[in-house]
């Protein structure tokens, strides 16, 4: 993971930064040097085709015009440098001139002057005056592009602690994660898995958890405690031993957490390495390290898909719970 996979969170925490938006590619592009760039190209800007050019004029360009090219060359053209990808999505948005282009990509006159060259070679823009448009042939490749972009983006993210996740065998995929919010742990800042857990807390009227949270909820203790005693609508579903373990270490909540016709705690014997947290409008997920039960990141989403998992792994495991008893 590098630090351009990350961004600061609102809790003080560590993200990792959502699929690319157009400005992370423009971000990028900017600070990758030009492989079209010519400082020494002098030529004009007049409009040339394909078929006005000469066989020299057609030595900057990245496809070898010998052989026949294949779409794998046109994914190697536009992924050679992030501001292809970045200028042929303007295109599809608005007409665009090179001076739009320019300021888009943050690229010379040159590199722009070339790119629209090569774009109008496959076909993929068109010219209107000084105006330069996505064809429709255009327009489908930049949203294909975009598409493949943000799913490696979406397992970048995942990558290091997909390990930790629930799996396919639990019914849990990685599309339902495209738009998660994913807090992990650093060795800088260990403690933003547990501030993500508190700022889901305090935003949540209704709070159901299962499986190894221990570790999120008792740094959150006073917050818990003030939500119930607001309302809070809790249900903890934990192994009897963790449970009663938090318990005896905690006794002052036995009687707010066991007591009642309806207790907020209650036990298996089965849970899963990871936790799930279900809220009002998001679910979590804590992936946990199996061995020493430490978090080692949060990812929570709205997602419809994620939620109707959630809820259907915590009924199950609701379905098959009974009340802790401490005797």
């Amino acid at each position: 993971m590098t630090d351009d996979d990350t961004v600061a969170s609102d809790d003080g925490g560590l993200l990792l930064r959502p699929a690319r938006s157009r400005t992370d590619l423009q971000l990028a592009a900017e600070s990758v040097p030009d492989d079209d760039a010519d400082e020494n190209d002098t030529s004009d800007d007049h409009h040339l085709t394909g078929r006005e050019r000469t066989t020299g004029e057609f030595r900057n360009l990245d496809v070898d015009l010998s052989e026949p090219s294949t779409g794998i060359d046109d994914v190697a053209f536009l992924t050679r440098s992030p501001h292809r990808v970045v200028a042929l999505e303007a295109l599809s948005d608005a007409p665009q001139d090179r001076d739009d282009l320019r300021a888009v990509t943050g690229s010379s006159s040159s590199t722009v002057r070339r790119l629209l060259r090569e774009f109008e070679d496959r076909n993929w823009v068109e010219r209107t005056g000084h105006h330069y448009q996505a064809t429709q042939l255009g327009a489908f490749v930049a949203r294909a592009m975009t598409a493949v972009i943000d799913r490696i983006e979406t397992e970048r993210r995942f990558r290091e602690i997909w390990e930790h996740a629930p799996g396919e065998d639990d019914g849990f995929t990685i599309d339902m994660c495209i738009d998660a919010t994913v807090t992990v742990a650093e060795p800088t800042n260990p403690y933003c898995t547990i501030d993500r857990f508190r700022s889901l807390l305090k935003a949540a009227s209704e709070f159901r958890f299962v499986g190894p949270q221990v570790a999120l909820v008792e740094p959150c203790l006073d917050e818990l405690r003030n939500h119930l005693d607001d309302g809070l609508d809790l249900r903890v579903i934990d192994q009897p031993e963790r449970a009663e373990s938090f318990l005896r270490s905690h006794p002052e909540y036995t009687a707010l957490l066991l007591e009642g016709d309806d207790p907020p705690v209650l036990v298996h014997d089965d849970l899963p390495t990871y936790g799930i947290v279900i809220s009002d409008d998001r679910v979590a997920i804590c992936c946990c390290d199996g061995d020493t039960g430490t978090v080692q990141a949060v990812i929570d989403t709205d997602a419809p898909a994620a939620r109707q998992w959630a809820e259907s792994a915590y009924e199950r495991y609701l379905h098959e719970a009974s009340p802790l008893d401490l005797e």
